[in-house]
């Protein structure tokens, strides 16, 4: 079963949620749009986080049946990364099993599609920040500045 789920956080925008039989299949960061349709016990979870509430939402189980094995170890990589706290690409490569394989964490940081869940925003490049897709560095900068982390 498919459910899904809009939040709006003050500040931030209106988010999306998509469940499916029960594991998390997408999630939409909050930006500027309309209001919510429907209320879910994570979407809570989620408007605490940007409201500041520490969530590493490792207990969140993710739909990751597309991945290939380098990507599930990225992801987990990505998901151990501690709230406040930052690893560069390479480290994340290192820690997936892969050392060198830093373009290859920004490409699944790229195809993120689980936002939070998978912390993409905690991965940053050796000399600086890095991007963050349509989003942009700014809003990679906002998060991390939401979790107490100043580059």
């Amino acid at each position: 079963m498919v459910e899904q789920f809009a939040y709006t956080v003050r500040g931030w925008g209106t988010g999306e949620l998509v469940l499916a039989d029960g594991l998390v299949a997408w999630h939409e960061l909050p930006a500027a749009t309309s209001s919510p349709r429907r209320e879910h016990a994570l979407v809570e979870r989620v408007r605490s986080y940007f409201r500041g509430s520490r969530d590493a939402f490792e207990d969140v189980e993710l739909e990751l049946e597309w991945c290939t094995a380098f990507q599930r170890a990225a992801v987990a990589a990505m998901r151990a990364i501690p709230y406040g706290e930052t690893a560069t690409y390479g480290e994340v490569a290192a820690v997936a099993g892969h050392p060198n394989a830093q373009r290859a964490v920004g490409s699944v940081c790229a195809s993120n599609r689980f936002s939070l869940f998978v912390p993409c925003h905690r991965v940053v490049a050796v000399d600086g920040l890095g991007s963050y897709g349509s989003l942009g560095p700014m809003y990679k900068r906002r998060l991390l500045e939401l979790e107490g982390v100043v580059l």
